[in-house]
């Protein structure tokens, strides 16, 4: 358990999918969970969940040691504004936001500023997400290892250079919605050949769930256990032949360019 305390600024989908995964497992104790939201639904969805939300920036800032930038990209300068004010200098800041680079932090809270830059992604509200960790210069091992214990609790989290952020973002932050959209191409496939739509959602969501859990505890990479899933003149071999022949290899890298593309934008 962290004996740190952890103060949220935002209190959205995934800052509440952090912080709850982390109360749920045990990680961070309620009683040192903070969380400032000017939203009066989100400061008491945090109160339910038995954590302090306070009622300014300032007591945020005041009363942790460890702040989590969970606030929306376009309202990130306005944000840091109002914590330069009070922040201290031993305050570790941890930022969430899609396509805030170190930098952008920093340029805003001093130089001197302990920046751990993080892209998670939504199923860390079941215990199952995945993140990319990026540290500033001015982090140390135990900066380093606290962030990558708090995320690798709820799910896997990989430390990468902040290069190669923009590309964690298309990959696993913006990933589960390729996954979802995927699912409702299936399902409205499915039922375009008769199946009724409450059991092709059952049964693709399982598929889903199933093909992850397999790819994950799996000594075998993706393309190995595809092919054991391919009989020759297969089923499954017409599918994957009429994936190609539309292209879809060159469909999903187009995709995930243009979220690297809007991450970029968004940094700057």
């Amino acid at each position: 358990m962290m004996e740190k305390t952890l103060g949220f600024l935002g209190y959205g989908n995934m800052g509440a999918a952090i912080l709850e995964g982390l109360l749920e497992l045990g990680m961070v104790a309620r009683e040192r969970a903070l969380v400032y939201d000017p939203s009066p639904e989100r400061s008491a969805a945090a109160t339910g969940m038995g954590v302090t939300a306070v009622g300014s920036v300032a007591a945020l800032v005041a009363g942790c040691e460890v702040l989590v930038l969970a606030v929306k990209p376009q309202i990130m300068d306005k944000a840091l504004a109002e914590v330069k004010a009070h922040l201290n200098s031993d305050t570790l800041v941890i930022s969430i936001a899609a396509g805030i680079n170190i930098d952008f932090i920093q340029k805003r809270l001093g130089a001197e500023t302990r920046v751990i830059r993080v892209m998670p992604n939504t199923p860390y509200l079941v215990h199952a997400g995945a993140a990319g960790i990026a540290a500033s210069a001015q982090c140390d091992d135990a900066d380093r290892e606290l962030a990558r214990t708090l995320f690798a609790s709820i799910g896997v989290a990989e430390e990468v250079a902040e290069a190669d952020m923009d590309a964690v973002t298309a990959l696993s932050g913006s990933g589960p919605a390729y996954f979802f959209k995927m699912v409702e191409c299936l399902v409205a496939a499915a039922v375009s050949q008769g199946l009724e739509r409450s059991v092709a959602e059952r049964l693709a969501g399982q598929t889903l769930y199933g093909a992850g859990k397999l790819l994950m505890e799996s000594d075998d990479s993706a393309g190995e256990l595809r092919k054991k899933v391919t009989s020759p003149g297969g089923t499954t071999e017409a599918a994957l032949n009429a994936f190609e022949a539309e292209g879809l290899e060159q469909v999903v890298a187009t995709a995930v360019a243009a979220a690297v593309k809007r991450g970029q934008e968004l940094g700057t």
